[in-house]
């Protein structure tokens, strides 16, 4: 089933020399830092705690999947909008805590996997479920990306400005370009390239602020945040309830990663190491990120056309990238610089990128052929997507316990529910 008709160039266990190595282990790096860096970027966790936890994480999945299966993990893209709700209402702490136990669940899941098999998370997960709750990450971010690229305070959407939307528009624009016209390595980072050219029109325009980079050490201890120094771990059931059915949608699309390396690699990591020690890694990797005050990890797609156009699936360069992650974040001019990028730059670019996490999930509708001539699988996605675009939530207390379920949770919360309890098979009206 898995039988790769390309010859590798690098397989999984070979190791490529020290130059050649260095090369290609930047090569992934570059592949995923553009998105690795937007989301703590947008949700205002540091930016040298994202890249530590990418790096660390990468190297538990390693360790975890016994340096089987070449994948790298990056911020994952799903919480965001979850996480700055979160940080407006409660205390750091708590949402890291929260942050913590989706890592944890991974772990449960995994471990459930391994003793009795992967096909229920299937029947929990269908694509009538995962694609509009995928469609509901990518929209539901919508307000934030236009926001971003229009006002000088995207927050309080004040402050309407027409070079913050003419620097947008050439970073979109640098992004599409390299996306659409281009072949090899430039295709493979257009967000890179994307918000380099849309930093240097920031810098014509007279928007960027150099006083962070000057006034940065070459060499700095990384912004990462201490448990009991840095803020003090609290258990929020209602946060945790929260946040938990968010993990659903991030296995599901770590399963479907899995899948895609499983055919570009030619081998079945299902089997071999076991997709239960690939959860488990990916679980763990997000318990590291929260320690620290980094966003969960996931799996990146980015790095797995990499794997693919290249035919390197070295795990030595997939570790060599790790490495180089963790580097960067004890540059303190480097992390400074990061902080420099002005607000249009990053809305520009994420205009693309959550239109694209939207488009993915109605791309997975379409591949798995989901009939919406079918009541059921109409019903389903129609009340996940309205449920989740419109922002809707349940406040109660249980006893002492208070919980609020709001947006894209209570979507993909209502869908699981809908498809368990809904029959194969709804009758035509009485009066068709």
């Amino acid at each position: 089933m898995f039988n790769n008709k390309l010859t590798p160039i690098y397989d999984v266990h070979e190791r490529p020399a020290f130059t050649n190595l260095l090369l290609l282990s930047f090569q992934h790096l570059f592949a995923m830092f553009g998105a690795t860096v937007l989301v703590p970027y947008l949700t205002g966790l540091p930016v040298s705690a994202a890249l530590i936890g990418s790096g660390v994480g990468t190297l538990l999945y390693i360790f975890v999947t016994k340096g089987q299966i070449p994948a790298y993990l990056g911020s994952s893209f799903a919480f965001i909008a979850t996480i700055i709700a979160a940080l407006k209402g409660y205390e750091l702490g708590s949402v890291l805590i929260a942050l913590f136990a989706s890592g944890l669940f991974y772990v449960v899941i995994a471990m459930i996997i391994k003793f009795i098999g992967v096909q229920w998370i299937f029947k929990v997960l269908p694509p009538v479920v995962v694609g509009p709750v995928i469609m509901v990450i990518g929209l539901g971010l919508a307000p934030v990306a236009v926001n971003m690229a229009m006002y000088e305070d995207s927050n309080a959407m004040t402050g309407y400005n027409m070079t913050y939307i003419i620097v947008a528009m050439i970073t979109l624009l640098t992004t599409l370009i390299c996306s659409v016209y281009f072949k090899g390595i430039v295709r493979l980072i257009p967000v890179l390239i994307g918000i380099i050219v849309g930093y240097m029109s920031a810098i014509i325009f007279g928007i960027v602020d150099f006083d962070p980079v000057i006034q940065a050490k070459w060499f700095d201890w990384p912004d990462i945040y201490v448990p009991f120094l840095s803020y003090t771990p609290t258990i929020d059931l209602g946060l945790i309830v929260m946040i938990i059915p968010i993990t659903f949608v991030t296995i599901s699309e770590h399963i479907g990663h899995q899948m895609v390396i499983n055919q570009v690699v030619g081998r079945d990591f299902f089997v071999k190491p076991g997709l239960h020690r690939s959860l488990l890694g990916d679980g763990l990797a997000t318990m590291f990120a929260s320690i620290i005050g980094a966003p969960p990890n996931t799996t990146y797609g980015e790095n797995i056309g990499v794997l693919a156009i290249t035919r390197i699936f070295s795990i030595f360069v997939i570790g060599g990238a790790a490495i180089l992650a963790i580097s960067l974040a004890f540059i303190g001019k480097f992390t400074a610089l990061i902080s420099t990028i002005p607000t249009p730059v990053m809305g520009g670019v994420s205009i693309l990128l959550f239109g694209i996490i939207a488009s993915s999930g109605l791309k997975m509708l379409v591949d798995e052929r989901i009939d919406l001539n079918d009541k059921r699988n109409l019903m389903i996605t129609s009340v996940i997507l309205v449920l989740g675009i419109g922002k809707a939530y349940l406040d109660f207390s249980l006893g002492e316990i208070h919980l609020n379920i709001e947006g894209m949770a209570l979507a993909a919360t209502v869908g699981i529910v809908m498809n368990l309890i809904l029959p194969k098979t709804v009758g035509e009206d009485s009066n068709e």
